[in-house]
């Protein structure tokens, strides 16, 4: 599988989940699917989550995070991006380009109204789920690698400093604000 297949893949779980904007709907149709696959494309997937994990380690994508969810651990921003991936390829790629966009994102807004964080802890283990029904065995951890960036300084901070945070991600803080 390589990426564009890895969104089409996506997309088919967001189409198959009836609509569903939950999260963990999507992550398990999209576990659903990828059990119809033969073993390396299974691995292969999870190669490539790994790779958008690793893509979307950014200190502004964390800070908003933090300021969605009320705050937000280490575990607790994998779950948050595993929930981003659930979106999209466009909102996962707009967002990780610029944190701000999640403002624009509806399920953002419908988050704010409802007082829930947004995280998809089930979207991270899609690979290792679908092996296990195929298989009957673990996924093999030494046919995927990933590298995780080190993070901006620009951004060490607290992101609990509502001022910093408000300058730089407005349009995100200002959902929380009105």
């Amino acid at each position: 599988m390589d990426i564009e297949e890895f969104w089409d893949f996506i997309e088919q779980a967001r189409t198959r989940a009836a609509g569903s904007t939950d999260a963990e709907d999507i992550a398990h149709e999209a576990t659903v699917l990828l059990a119809t696959h033969e073993p390396q494309r299974i691995v292969s997937t999870e190669q490539i989550l790994s790779e958008l994990m690793a893509a979307s380690y950014q200190a502004p994508l964390w800070a908003a995070a933090y300021v969605i969810n009320g705050g937000c651990s280490d575990d607790g921003f994998d779950y948050f991006r595993g929930w981003l991936i659930t979106q999209g390829r466009t909102a996962f790629e707009r967002v990780v380009a610029d944190p701000d966009h999640l403002a624009d994102l509806p399920a953002v807004r419908a988050a704010v109204a409802a007082g829930i964080d947004l995280e998809c802890e089930p979207m991270l283990a899609i690979a290792s789920n679908a092996y296990r029904t195929v298989s009957g065995q673990e996924l093999p951890s030494n046919f995927f690698t990933v590298s995780y960036p080190d993070l901006d300084p620009a951004w060490n901070f607290s992101f609990e400093d509502h001022n910093r945070i408000a300058t730089r991600l407005p349009r995100t803080v200002a959902l929380y604000d009105e």
